[in-house]
């Protein structure tokens, strides 16, 4: 997960993020249908000939992540009107970000009453639900969510689809979320660097940054991220089923070539040229012990380089921008690299009812109504208009905070609404960087579907392998990837040994068979 979700989770701490980061109102879901609700066309309570909300009901719902200081003065508004339309009120919790995976599990296998739950393809959104731990959809859309029904596209339902049936509701906000990095343009003008288009000038930008900028370590703070997913790029490999460590597709066009990759000669040459790096002085000694992320070290002029998805690139940009409009920052994504760049699936955001629920159908109804009446998806998603937010440009914008309020003392409102976003209700924030629109519009004329991440992989057949094989990539694996060995030989022949100890043969046989079957029924080569 810190591999893969680093960006994503950037959107929740700052509102610039969330708005600029990740909410773009142009464009509409292909094959998606507009809700038939307008800005400000609140729906009354269903017809008598609809489900029956005779009785009241409190709904509980998680999302991951922290809540907002203001989350509480944000449901009492949501409830009021909920309780008028639906019968229903929300009670709103949080994982946190503390240890959010194991409290995650917990709240699935524990028993406890929960009536809807964030869902994600990151979050073990398929190896939950092939353990039973979500409702089976597929009969309750139809009559508690039918404009849900058709907001989703055939696509995304297939995505969710486990054994004929439906387990979660994605979200309708397609994205491109590739791997990539934001730097000090300014400083590449200013010592006449190459522009950044391969590894060769990114090493180069690394090289003058620290020969030139006194007090600078180019990639400060926690280097993992930067260096993990800059190899993964170089090499074409792809991770499958979401998140597979060190066992990988070697490219796109080859998907059932899989290996685990400390056994190649690319990896080999790879770990050498950290060394180099690391010698160099590239990131400091600490770097995998260190609790400071790169991006907040570029704030302080004292670093150069920060891993980024575009929409995290996006929020970063924003932030910096409104806090030194003096400093540049560019950004360069991986995919220019590769020649493609594959979308997101629905369900790298979603919304799963848990098989506990007490009101699965009320709750349907709650995010049917999220997800199609702008006055509920504005408000619980971008807080009190009039104090979180304005909204400008005949809504189609939001301005943060509102222009009422003080911005020393009221900040833009921003959760983890991930799992409802629809975009159509989607709004862009004003001043926000301008580039995202331009990436998207690069990463659509190179897509490609992700054959990957829809493999199911829930490793319970090799658990014990499994866990053995992380432990060694966390004590030897990451260390020789940052070039912090005396031997780099010596250390690749330890690490090596260490893996087929621990099982790492076991862990491959089991991903190869996973992705077989996947690719069998798909008919992909």
């Amino acid at each position: 997960m810190k591999r893969k979700i680093g960006t994503i989770l950037a959107g929740v701490m700052l509102a610039a993020t969330a708005l600029s980061g990740c909410s773009s109102s142009t464009g509409t879901k292909p094959g998606a249908t507009t809700p038939a609700k307008t800005e400000g066309n609140q729906s009354a309570a269903p017809a008598a000939t609809g489900p029956d909300i005779t009785k009241s009901v409190e709904l509980v719902w998680y999302l991951v992540g922290d809540a907002n200081k203001d989350t509480p003065k944000v449901m009492d508004e949501f409830n009021k009107m909920l309780k008028k339309d639906l019968n229903a009120t929300v009670k709103l919790n949080f994982t946190t970000w503390n240890d959010w995976q194991t409290k995650y599990n917990l709240l699935l296998t524990a028993g406890e009453k929960i009536d809807m739950i964030f869902a994600s393809s990151w979050a073990g959104y398929f190896k939950y639900a092939k353990q039973g731990a979500f409702t089976d959809l597929t009969a309750l859309l139809p009559k508690y969510a039918p404009q849900v029904q058709k907001q989703v596209s055939a696509q995304d339902w297939s995505d969710v689809t486990i054994g004929g049936k439906i387990y979660a509701v994605p979200n309708t906000n397609p994205e491109y979320t590739p791997n990539g990095i934001v730097y000090r343009e300014d400083w590449r003008k200013e010592l006449n660097l190459p522009e950044i288009k391969d590894l060769a000038s990114i090493e180069a930008y690394l090289d003058g940054v620290k020969k030139n900028k006194q007090n600078v370590i180019p990639i400060n703070g926690s280097a993992w991220n930067e260096i993990s997913t800059l190899f993964s790029a170089v090499q074409g490999y792809q991770t499958i089923g979401g998140e597979s460590g060190v066992v990988v597709a070697k490219n796109y066009n080859s998907p059932r070539d899989i290996v685990a990759y400390p056994f190649t000669p690319e990896y080999e040459a790879w770990v050498k040229k950290m060394k180099e790096w690391a010698d160099k002085g590239y990131w400091s000694k600490n770097t995998l012990s260190s609790k400071q992320e790169a991006g907040d070290l570029i704030k302080t002029g004292t670093g150069a380089v920060y891993w980024r998805n575009p929409p995290g690139a996006a929020g970063f940009i924003t932030d910096v921008q409104k806090k030194d409009p003096k400093m540049e920052i560019g950004y360069f994504p991986y995919t220019r690299m590769q020649g493609f760049a594959m979308p997101t699936m629905g369900i790298a955001n979603g919304m799963a009812i848990p098989k506990s629920a007490a009101n699965p159908e009320r709750s349907l109804m709650v995010l049917e109504k999220i997800r199609t009446d702008a006055k509920y998806y504005n408000l619980i998603t971008y807080g009190l208009e009039g104090y979180h937010y304005d909204l400008v440009n005949d809504g189609k914008n939001i301005v943060t905070p509102s222009k009422s309020q003080d911005a020393a003392k009221v900040q833009g409102y921003g959760i983890a609404d991930w799992g409802w976003r629809n975009k159509p209700l989607m709004k862009a924030g004003v001043g926000g960087w301008d580039g995202l629109d331009k990436l998207n519009e690069e990463f659509s004329k190179m897509s490609k579907p992700d054959i990957f991440s829809p493999i199911s992989m829930d490793y319970d057949a090799v658990k014990t392998e499994y866990a053995a094989v992380n432990q060694v990539i966390d004590q030897y694996g990451n260390p020789l990837m940052m070039g912090l060995v005396p031997n780099v030989d010596q250390a690749i022949k330890t690490y090596q040994e260490k893996l087929k100890a621990a099982g790492i043969d076991k862990v491959l046989d089991y991903v190869k068979k996973q992705a077989t079957a996947y690719y069998d029924e798909k008919g992909i080569k």
